[in-house]
């Protein structure tokens, strides 16, 4: 056994040792040999014996799955989990950003988004003053509330090696997190420090809050105004820091990639992509001048360039790092990607790997396009000999030929999935708004991570809205409003107003909306493939189909939309639910 699994049991059963003994927090490490661990493990103070233990049990066998990396996390309700290869313990704060927003609205909305941000407002102001850094609370709502909801519960808590300004940081960052929720029932936010969280209904007992009324005296009004203020000012800054985290966990050791790639390679005899002379590329794009950059996509920035025959090609610069296992791979997959050819995608024609990765591909008379496609994808999921996902379909990764014609774009480096697996957990390469949420919250690539990209792109379509934007309703994002509209058998209402009401059907439109709900529903398994979009197409007719099921949706914040309820059920259920961070690009 290496040194580092050897000290990551020893850590964890020092941890379990101390969780057997009353502990709500505690801290532990192994330093043997040359790959220490640290650990820590804190509880809500509200949870039973049995809950700390199931929670711990739940984050244990989660975290566990990331001992190829050198550090991970797991955040649930009832506990967090947390170890490195160097000491942590004084962190508060850590660049990105992690809400989580239910998606049910509460009753007397306005009136319950008060009482959760004058909630969340004083707990910011006392738990850093607290012993333990732990304080739960409810706020009664002004007029009442109509039926149950009568009053907000919250709590908020720090870790218990961070200093007080340092608590009041890291739950101003979960505050800024977390306000965009309060017109929903229940909400969440966490950073490395802290979590925040509140709900319309009790999750701990009357007998566990805390009596706020002396703390808030010592606060004055205006420091409080203060701190509110430092956190809208500073959540601006935050939202401009590119996000780094995987679902339970980040990476700092280069972790193994499920697929071997080698093995697919070795299967079928490819032809060799063109390798083209970096100083060429120079020269054809000015030295990836202003004048010539088309755009920014995946990866990469992306130049016009003319080659010395006068050809001319569009240029990708990647930023990815170029170490030597990064070319191998990158020169595998380019080899690969160079022999997939189809009327609706973008030509690899060669690449550069030295000193920069570049990619030379076909040059778009025009640019992107907001509209359709499906053929394309179901022929590199099912037509191809080697499945290809694309992972990032979205609307500016539809280009249009000096025909117009729609060619997809921004795949040359999409992870190839197994013959002989379902589904492929790897790291998220994604645009959030447009990812299926099992790749998005688990980083379970499968063909239907498409599939649910597609179905967005033609919600957008219909709508004449991007499927983040709020502008619309501020209450509500496309997939949401789609799915109001579909239940309620209001489907026109979702299209574009500027579309004269003569130049479609609505049956068709219907169809069509009903088609990409499908196609965006929560669970992989309910998505169609890509190639039954065709048969639904041309259905005649009302589809016969099984009922549809909500959509899960995750925001370009990192925040998950779901169509969900709360439970009043057990609260080991309620302890071990895990909370996500996100990777993006």
């Amino acid at each position: 056994m290496s040194d580092f699994n050897t000290n990551i049991n020893a850590t964890f059963a020092d941890l379990r040792a101390q969780l057997d003994a009353g502990k709500l927090f505690a801290t532990a490490h192994h330093l043997r040999g040359s790959s220490p661990v640290y650990a820590m493990i804190q509880f809500r103070s509200y949870l039973s014996p049995a809950d700390c233990v199931a929670c711990y049990a739940a984050a244990e066998s989660l975290i566990r799955n990331c001992s190829a990396s050198n550090g991970a996390r797991v955040v649930c309700l009832g506990c967090s989990l947390r170890y490195e290869s160097n000491t942590f313990y004084d962190q508060s704060t850590q660049e990105g950003r992690s809400g989580h927003c239910g998606n049910r609205t509460a009753l007397q909305a306005t009136a319950f988004s008060a009482a959760v941000k004058e909630l969340m407002q004083n707990l910011l102001v006392t738990t850093p003053k607290i012993s333990g850094f732990f304080v739960a609370s409810k706020e009664e709502l002004v007029g009442g509330g109509g039926g149950n909801n009568t009053a907000v519960y919250g709590v908020a808590q720090c870790i218990e090696t961070i200093s007080e300004s340092r608590c009041r940081d890291c739950l101003a960052t979960a505050y800024d997190n977390i306000q965009s929720c309060f017109v929903n029932a229940f909400g969440w936010a966490f950073d490395v420090g802290c979590f925040l969280r509140y709900s319309d209904t009790p999750f701990f007992a009357d007998n566990q809050t805390t009596n706020l009324a002396p703390f808030l005296k010592m606060a004055s009004s205006s420091k409080k105004k203060a701190i509110i203020g430092g956190v809208v000012g500073g959540g601006t800054a935050l939202v401009l820091v590119a996000i780094f985290f995987l679902i339970w966990f980040k990476f700092y050791r280069k972790r193994k990639t499920i697929t071997h790639k080698g093995n697919l390679l070795d299967a079928t005899e490819f032809q060799g992509p063109v390798n083209y002379r970096y100083k060429d590329l120079i020269s054809a794009t000015a030295s990836f001048s202003e004048e010539n950059k088309l755009g920014e996509g995946g990866f990469g920035d992306i130049y016009k360039g003319t080659l010395e025959n006068g050809k001319i090609v569009a240029v990708k610069r990647l930023v990815i790092g170029a170490s030597r296992r990064i070319v191998s791979d990158f020169e595998n997959e380019v080899k690969l990607i160079s022999n997939v050819h189809h009327q609706n995608l973008i030509r690899l024609l060669g690449c550069c790997s030295s000193p920069d990765l570049l990619l030379v591909y076909e040059y778009m008379a025009h640019s992107s396009l907001d509209k359709f496609l499906f053929e394309v994808f179901a022929y590199l999921h099912e037509d191809f000999h080697v499945c290809i996902i694309h992972r990032d379909i979205k609307p500016s990764n539809i280009l249009l030929d000096q025909d117009f014609q729609p060619k997809i774009a921004d795949f040359g480096l999409a992870r190839l999935l197994p013959e002989n697996q379902s589904h492929l957990s790897t790291k998220f390469a994604g645009t959030l708004g447009y990812t299926a949420p099992e790749y998005a919250i688990h980083g379970q690539l499968s063909v239907k991570v498409d599939a649910y990209s597609y179905g967005v792109v033609v919600l957008e379509i219909i709508s004449g809205r991007k499927s983040t934007d709020q502008s619309k309703d501020a209450d509500e994002y496309l997939l949401k409003q789609a799915w109001k509209l579909y239940e309620n058998n209001m489907h026109k209402e979702l299209v574009d107003e500027t579309i004269d009401p003569s130049e479609y059907k609505e049956e068709e439109i219907k169809k069509v909306i009903e088609i990409a709900l499908m196609y965006t529903q929560s669970t992989a398994a309910s998505r169609p493939t890509m190639s039954e979009v065709v048969i639904l197409l041309k259905s005649k007719g009302i589809l016969d189909h099984k009922p549809i099921t909500a959509p899960t949706f995750v925001d370009d914040n990192n925040r998950i939309h779901e169509d969900t309820s709360t439970s009043t059920g057990s609260t080991t259920s309620n302890a071990t639910a895990s909370i996500s961070q996100l990777s993006a690009r």
